[in-house]
């Protein structure tokens, strides 16, 4: 399977492509396609996220988005799978993964498709707070959509699993949250991602604060409070 026309194949035929996740078909191959194409779209929104600052920043950037989201995979992975399989769930774990990669790639091609109109803001504001915002927004918004791709995936794996279905969507649900705080606590301790244009480059921040105050103290600075 082409690594990079994989994401593609999710979008347009996701229920056969869940089937054979469902069944076991090439799994190894479908793991390393999205694991690829996932790093290279992160990469290239991150050197895009760090280019209003330095070419330091760009490359920093580059590594650092891909290691955010993949590393928050590796480190949530077995919370979902064992929780599932205690519940009567009968996913191997390398169909957990799988599955959990088919929303980090939907996340990763919609950030790519949304890449031209953050150089634009980038080459036509200098406001850097409102850039940050602007970036937040778009990765949450390409999250939320890639999550959505999850639920529909975990309920065409599990849907002959009828044992502690319910249980189970609870789970789900929970390991989102669960997800997404480790997630941004990952991505405040990669920080920053951007760089103040008026600081020098900055591999890494000191510890301290948290990334929900910094969302709305920039969300108050956009707006002049």
């Amino acid at each position: 399977m082409d690594n990079f026309t994989i994401i593609e194949t999710i979008l347009r035929d996701r229920s056969d492509f869940f089937a054979e996740i469902r069944d076991g078909v090439g799994l190894r191959d479908k793991i390393n396609a999205m694991l690829l194409s996932s790093f290279v779209f992160l990469a290239i929104y991150g050197a895009v996220m760090g280019a209003g600052h330095s070419f330091l920043q760009a490359v920093s950037s580059f590594f650092k988005l891909p290691v955010l989201y993949l590393v928050t995979l590796f480190i949530c992975v077995p919370s979902l799978h064992y929780f599932n399989i205690l519940f009567g769930s009968r996913q191997t774990i390398s169909q957990t993964i799988a599955l959990i990669l088919t929303a980090i790639s939907t996340t990763s091609v919609l950030m790519v498709s949304l890449a031209p109109i953050t150089v634009f803001f980038l080459l036509t504001s200098d406001q850097y707070e409102f850039f940050k915002l602007l970036n937040v927004i778009f990765l949450s918004v390409a999250s939320f959509l890639g999550v959505s791709f999850l639920r529909q995936g975990m309920c065409a794996v599990t849907a002959a699993d009828d044992k502690g279905r319910g249980a189970r969507r609870y789970i789900f649900f929970m390991w989102i949250f669960l997800y997404g705080f480790v997630g941004s606590q990952m991505a405040w301790t990669l920080r920053p991602f951007m760089g103040d244009p008026q600081l020098p480059f900055i591999l890494f921040f000191e510890r301290g604060g948290n990334f929900y105050a910094d969302v709305a103290s920039t969300i108050a600075e956009v707006l002049g409070f």
